[in-house]
């Protein structure tokens, strides 16, 4: 029973700290603009994440992952409190919920470290802090993906208890 305890508790702070890192990241990702100035005089153009796709990605499943968390919150904090699951098949969405969005955030992470790094190898136009904030975002996303790979090792375990 106090295995059960401290496995419910673990999961409840490891969630916080994923919607934590998730919020940062989709923060840091909206914020994020450069202005791309020509050199003649002519009209400066501002790249944002939403002008590539990659990045777009990457928000929308950080932004999936950080509902997904938030429905989960009261069920682990209930969870963490009484010490037993809720009756019905939330064992079951916990299990398979788990894994799907960890390997959505595994898929994003991959997406935006590679035209991260294609950008700054390639794009001469692009630098500053812009990438820097991006990859840095991407990086706290990397720990909200190790974060909930944790929470699906967790759940499997308390899954497997029953």
């Amino acid at each position: 029973m106090k295995k059960n305890r401290c496995i419910a508790i673990s999961s409840l702070v490891l969630r916080i700290l994923t919607l934590l890192k998730l919020l940062s990241c989709i923060a840091t990702f909206v914020t994020d603009k450069i202005t791309l100035g020509l050199d003649d005089d002519s009209k400066a153009t501002i790249l944002r994440f939403k002008d590539i796709i990659a990045y777009r990605y990457v928000v929308a499943i950080a932004a999936i992952g950080a509902v997904y968390t938030l429905l989960q919150l009261p069920i682990a904090i209930y969870h963490a409190i009484k010490g037993k699951r809720l009756n019905g098949c939330f064992p079951e969405f916990d299990f398979y919920g788990d894994k799907l969005i960890s390997l959505l955030l595994a898929t994003a992470v991959d997406a935006g470290f590679a035209v991260s790094v294609e950008f700054k190898r390639n794009a001469d136009d692009l630098d500053g802090d812009f990438l820097d904030k991006v990859i840095i975002a991407t990086g706290v996303l990397l720990g909200a993906t190790i974060c909930m790979s944790v929470v699906s090792v967790l759940s499997s375990i308390t899954r497997s208890s029953k």
